[in-house]
């Protein structure tokens, strides 16, 4: 059975709750940064005085909208940001004063193009891979990211705005990562579905202060849960770790169905979760270096080689008491659906079962990916 708790806010509800929050932000001459991809350096855009935003790219809804320009066989998260875009639908896009980008994929990189026929698309170029020729190439990057920020707003970034975002950005990932560990503690006392769709909520938030605000007090609340009522009790239920694609769109037919047939979804190796709250900038370093340095280093498929997420998935199985592995990937993610062969093998040596679900955002295969999960489920000993 899947434990949500009384107040949870549905990602449909926190969407709208926070299109009024970002209406008086905006209301008030806030500046709105939109943004698709933990790979834009969201310290600069705190430094400039705006607030960065996650836009719309989890739903089915203007998917047909995009394919009147876009090929129906790409990625659904690229189809879905651009026709969000294309129909005016995501407020947090409407209210974005411009867009920045990024060429992980060649998909959204072409996208991208188009998108700026409707807003101004600021794309960042992101090298894919991460020797030195690499890390001096984006850490142009960020300098010309920076420049772009100071000429739209007409403001001056000094290098302490900076050093003070850093900071507060730092102690976030702190904070995030810390509610995300929850799901080391065993028995599990918070669900994985809510784990998950609580990060993507709070991107809508303005305020980085109530974010943060919000989380720690949820993280103090079911520490106290499990103290009371988890601590020493025997657990008989598989706790799986999910990772590959964003999963967002897809969430509530593959997460949320393992946690109603019975299973405990405790890790996330994902965009949307942990990939870039890992590693910390190094406040020791110069601030354009350090900044290059901490966000060449998230381990998303784009780059090659990327052995260091094996790595850090098969540790989080040791960390979480993982039983199982379930890899998510979005229809046409070709850098994903490759590296999965490489995952697999890894999961399988470590004696841990591993399934792979390819999908898109509509609900067409949510009986297949049933059925398939339940009997995933059954193969993991508990």
């Amino acid at each position: 059975m899947l434990r949500l708790p009384k107040n949870f806010e549905s990602f449909p509800e926190a969407r709208k709750s926070g299109f009024m929050k970002m209406k008086v932000h905006k209301d008030n001459g806030g500046k709105i940064v939109g943004t698709y991809c933990s790979f834009i350096p969201t310290e600069l855009i705190i430094a400039a005085g705006a607030v960065p935003v996650t836009l719309c790219a989890t739903s089915e809804e203007p998917i047909n909208a995009a394919e009147e320009h876009l090929p129906s066989n790409l990625c659904p998260l690229i189809k879905a940001s651009y026709g969000f875009a294309l129909t005016d639908t995501c407020p947090y896009f409407y209210f974005s004063d411009f867009i920045v980008g990024e060429t992980t994929c060649d998909g959204k990189k072409k996208m991208f193009e188009l998108m700026n026929g409707i807003k101004d698309t600021y794309v960042m170029q992101l090298p894919s891979s991460r020797d030195e020729i690499a890390l001096t190439m984006w850490e142009a990057e960020i300098k010309k990211f920076w420049k772009k920020l100071e000429d739209f707003y007409g403001v001056t970034i000094t290098q302490e705005d900076v050093k003070k975002a850093i900071l507060i950005k730092n102690a976030e990932r702190d904070l995030v990562l810390e509610y995300l560990e929850l799901g080391k503690l065993n028995p599990s006392p918070i669900s994985g579905y809510e784990l998950g769709t609580k990060l993507d909520t709070l991107s809508f938030i303005p305020s980085m202060e109530e974010r943060c605000k919000q989380l720690r007090e949820r993280i103090d609340e079911v520490k106290a849960d499990w103290e009371s009522n988890y601590k020493g009790k025997i657990n008989r239920k598989p706790r799986i770790l999910i990772t590959g694609c964003p999963n967002g769109g897809v969430r509530d037919k593959t997460i949320k169905v393992l946690e109603e047939l019975g299973a405990d979804v405790v890790a996330f190796d994902a965009c949307n979760s942990n990939r870039e709250k890992i590693e910390k900038v190094d406040t020791t370093l110069p601030v354009t270096k350090a900044l290059a340095k901490k966000y060449l280093n998230i381990n998303c498929s784009v780059m090659s080689p990327n052995t260091n997420r094996i790595k850090f998935i098969t540790d989080m199985i040791y960390d979480y008491q993982v039983d199982g592995v379930l890899e998510i990937i979005l229809q046409a993610c070709h850098t994903f659906s490759i590296e999965s062969y490489n995952i697999k093998k890894a999961v399988l040596a470590k004696g841990v079962p591993y399934l792979k679900v390819e999908t898109d955002y509509s609900k067409a295969d949510a009986g297949q990916i049933n059925t398939r999960l339940e009997a995933f489920l059954e193969t993991i000993a508990v």
